[in-house]
Parts: structure tokens; C-alpha cells; sequence
């Protein structure tokens, strides 16, 4: 028996109650269910009585055999996903590109649809596929430490976090590992074209460096004084390389770039970029020879690509073939 106690609509009084298992139904969407609930009762009159926390429990116990028969995920895993991967559940909502509340209403106990239940339940299983979101739609959250978080979270769920090297030196890692024949010329412009394109297909970039309009094409400066003694020789670099660090979406970059770029020498890329709007807006009425420092602004360079992968409608990474075919064919 309860110590608690509650108004009973026939003693008209407060009253203790006793509460026992009951076996209920109820109707959802026109369908009929059993389930194991609870009852009150009154412990003078007997009749049943109305328990607030009592009947949202006959309540969850409801949506959670709907839930069951219709493969909808649990309100305990929905709730268990900024946990796991220390989001909120309004960044998390925004990353997942739903609106601000969305995911706190599931959190709630609203039900899901079963597209969105098997997002969510696809985002809990699968770490992999909660990172790919993440990086892909990063630009979705409103601050800069909500990723970083998440970030940290989810790689060290996958195992990642044994390297801390910034992303542009990773890329050359594996630029490095797959060309048996990268002189420091191509490799500037393949750096140039995954950024480019990363955010082409993204909307974020993968990379913080800032690029600068040189006279033979977009250049970062640093990349440039570590490999500048190999002058017109290919980068000697290590074919032993973990990708695993990259996401699917970053991989999927690459890995066309690698393809369909990287397969043009540094000096034909040098003159598709002579050709590109970002290199000849930064450097203005320079001459073809007149050294410069300028940096391309990241926003140049994403919007060129952006209007590239419209303009030949490019559904994936590997469309990007298209595009570098007919700038070797306008040379």
C-alpha cells in the first residue's frame, strides 16, 4: 500500500491506495494492443482510482509495445544517443538537419516516424555512421565546441584518437601513399581541389590552411617549405597508411581527387587553376609573373566549386571526372 495519497471520486477524500499489475489494452493509430500495466485502487472503497505517474506508465507501457511490433526505436536508446556520442539534444537535432526540437520531443516520448526511428537507431548502432553525419553537417551546429566535443566522443569510440595531426597533413599522408608520382607542384594543386570540392559536396571545409594565389597557381605556404627541395622530383612517402581516420565522406574526396586529378601533371593542374575564378580574382591585375602572398579566401573558393558541382550536375565525388575532362580538353 501506498503512503502517498490521492483524491477518490467515490469517498470524495484523500485516500492511500494499493497499486497491482493488470493486463491492459489500448489503441494506437486504429490498432489494438495488450500490455502489462498498473492499477490503483482505493484502499477503503476499492474502486480505481487516478494515479498521475501511474497513468503515464500504462502510457509508456503502451507506446513501448507499439514501438516493439512496429520495429520503432525505444525512448531508453533515443535517450541514451547525446550520451554516447556527448552532444545536446538540440545540436544534435540540427546536425541531424530536423528542427531545433525535434529530438527533444523523442526524448519525451513523442513517437517517432519509422524514417526517422531508423535514422536514430542506425546513429546509436553504428559509431562510423554518426561520424560521417557529424562531419558532413557540422556546419549545421551553431558553435564550434559542440563539434569539437562530439568530435573527441566519436573518435574514441572508433578508436581514433591516436593521431592529432591537423587534417591537410593527413590528406598528404594518403595523397603520398596512393601517387607513385606526386611532384610538390601536383600535390599543391590536389590539397587546392579537396578542399574545393570537399566543400563542394559538404558545405564545410576540411581543411583550416589558408591557400595563396602564387604565380604558378594556389599554394599553401607551408606545405610549400617542407617539400621545396624536391623541386620537379615525385614526394617519396610511405604506401603503409591507416585511412581509417578519414570519414567515409573524406575518403570518398580523395580517393576521386587521387583519381581524376591526380592523374594530371602539376603543370597541367597549374593551368586549370590559371582558368579558375578564385586564382585570377585574388591576384587581379597582377602579371602572369608577379609573385604575390594573397590569400584566396576560403568563400571564393567554396562558392566557385559549389557553381562547378551544379553546373555539371554532379551527384557524387567520382562526377568530379566530368568536370577535370573538360578543362584538359579546353587547354
Amino acid at each position: 500500500m501506498s503512503e502517498r495519497k490521492v483524491f477518490c471520486e467515490e469517498c470524495r477524500n484523500d485516500v492511500a491506495f494499493t497499486v497491482n499489475g493488470k493486463e491492459m489494452e489500448g489503441t494506437i493509430k486504429g490498432e489494438k494492443y495488450s500490455y502489462i500495466g498498473k492499477e490503483a485502487r482505493c484502499v477503503d472503497c476499492g474502486s480505481e482510482i487516478y494515479v498521475a505517474e501511474i497513468n503515464d506508465f500504462n502510457l509508456k507501457a503502451l507506446h513501448d509495445v507499439y514501438r516493439e511490433k512496429n520495429n520503432i526505436v525505444s525512448q531508453e536508446l533515443i535517450l541514451a544517443i547525446p550520451e554516447k556520442y556527448a552532444i545536446g539534444k538540440r545540436p544534435l537535432s540540427l546536425l541531424i538537419g530536423w528542427g531545433e526540437q525535434t529530438f527533444s520531443r523523442y526524448c519525451d516520448g513523442d513517437m517517432p516516424t519509422k524514417q526517422y526511428s531508423v535514422i536514430l537507431q542506425k546513429i546509436y548502432d553504428d559509431p562510423c555512421y554518426y561520424a560521417e553525419i557529424l562531419e558532413s553537417n557540422k556546419g549545421n551546429l551553431k558553435t564550434t565546441a559542440s563539434y569539437e566535443k562530439s568530435k573527441r566522443a566519436v573518435d574514441e569510440l572508433l578508436g581514433r584518437t591516436g593521431s592529432t595531426k591537423p587534417k591537410i597533413d593527413l590528406a598528404i599522408e594518403y595523397l603520398l601513399s596512393q601517387c607513385e608520382d606526386i611532384t610538390p607542384l601536383a600535390l599543391q594543386k590536389a590539397l587546392y581541389y579537396i578542399q574545393g570540392f570537399y566543400y563542394a559536396f559538404y558545405k564545410t571545409f576540411l581543411f583550416s590552411e589558408e591557400c595563396e594565389a602564387w604565380v604558378h597557381g594556389p599554394v599553401y605556404r607551408d606545405i610549400y617549405f617542407r617539400y621545396r627541395d624536391y623541386r620537379y622530383d615525385s614526394i617519396e612517402g610511405n604506401s603503409e597508411f591507416d585511412d581509417s581516420i578519414f570519414s567515409s565522406s573524406e575518403k570518398a574526396i580523395l580517393d576521386s581527387v587521387i583519381k581524376n586529378i591526380c592523374c594530371y601533371s602539376g603543370k597541367v593542374l597549374e593551368g586549370f587553376t590559371h582558368s579558375e575564378t578564385p586564382w585570377l580574382s585574388t591576384r587581379g591585375e597582377l602579371s602572369v609573373a608577379t609573385a604575390s602572398d594573397l590569400i584566396i579566401k576560403k568563400g571564393q573558393i567554396g562558392d566557385y566549386f559549389s557553381a562547378v558541382k551544379d553546373k555539371y550536375n554532379m551527384i557524387n565525388s567520382n562526377d568530379i571526372k566530368s568536370y577535370t575532362q573538360n578543362m584538359f580538353e579546353q587547354m
